[in-house]
């Protein structure tokens, strides 16, 4: 069995955390990876920009 594990990332602006998992309810779909999210998208709550976020560490 193969688990995918998702990322979440962080806005610096504004703390806005964008789940993999989730998507973006502005139009990514769920399972939407960083990676795939487009150079000009920006944050829902604040406006910020892509190169505005961190990669939040998994729990341990």
């Amino acid at each position: 069995m193969t688990t995918t594990t998702t990322e979440n990332w962080i806005c610096r602006t504004c703390a806005y955390v964008y789940d993999e998992a989730e998507g973006d309810a502005a139009g990514l779909p769920p399972g939407t990876r960083w990676p795939e999210v487009p150079n000009d998208w920006t944050c829902p709550d604040c406006g910020a920009h892509k190169h505005d976020f961190d990669r939040m560490e998994p729990p341990r």
